[in-house]
């Protein structure tokens, strides 16, 4: 049996993964979902990373899946206990001493995205509309049950404190895109990733919050990375 220890973006809540922890469940594994101390503003990239180590113990064939910002950290944990897979989804991939926040300038993400949005005929919002950036491909009663919650805290200091890896992990790493997402495009994720990892991009449909959208297909998408990578067995 495999672990997925799953770990969400910006905001750190594991509701995010609660459709998606079902689907892996069925197919026999155990899944933890991580919360992270997100609106805490004393706790960084490290106390993330302790808080996703913590969550995965002593456990071994743990597959750890990261979504947007937890791309900054997860990389962490792959230094600290073994980890046989990271699969990065939608995610921010950061280089030795860049800050979260200057990530965005850096890679180009702002013009990136307006590009994207002229090439599929739409205007972008004079403010930031998250229903409209990250929810126009998930389910009506999916996207209220998420506003319902409100949302999410995401401290600064996370965002503030440069990344102290010296290089990406050795851990075997796979990136997996949604084609539909309006936030990091497919092509400007295919650049950074090629720029900063030389790893393919896989792509599937969907927006930047698959595990909303469509958690039976990325399901699917992360079981054949487990087979593909680690083996078939499951017990």
């Amino acid at each position: 049996m495999s672990t997925y220890v799953l770990v969400p973006g910006a905001g750190g809540s594991a509701w995010f993964w609660h459709l998606l922890v079902p689907e892996l469940e069925a197919r026999g594994h155990e899944v933890i979902a991580v919360d992270l101390p997100a609106a805490d503003e004393s706790a960084g990239l490290t106390e993330y990373a302790d808080t996703i180590v913590e969550a995965i113990g002593d456990r071994t064939e743990v597959i750890l899946v990261a979504q947007s910002m937890g791309g900054l950290s997860a990389p962490l944990v792959c230094t600290r206990v073994p980890v046989a897979l990271l699969v990065l989804l939608n995610a921010m991939v950061p280089v030795p001493g860049e800050t979260g926040g200057a990530w965005w300038a850096n890679t180009g993400q702002a013009q990136a995205m307006a590009e994207q949005a002229a090439r599929e005929g739409r205007e972008l919002p004079a403010e930031f509309d998250p229903e409209d950036c990250f929810f126009h491909d998930v389910a009506p009663e999916v996207t209220a049950e998420a506003f319902a919650r409100g949302e999410d805290s995401q401290s600064d200091r996370a965002l503030e404190e440069p990344w102290p890896l010296e290089k990406w992990p050795d851990t075997p790493t796979v990136f997996l895109q949604g084609r539909d997402d309006r936030l990091f495009p497919l092509p400007f994720q295919r650049r950074v990733v090629r720029e900063r990892l030389n790893i393919p991009v896989d792509d599937m449909p969907g927006g930047h919050l698959v595990a909303l959208s469509r958690p039976k297909e990325l399901a699917d998408r992360l079981e054949a990375y487990r087979i593909r990578h680690i083996g078939p067995n499951v017990s």
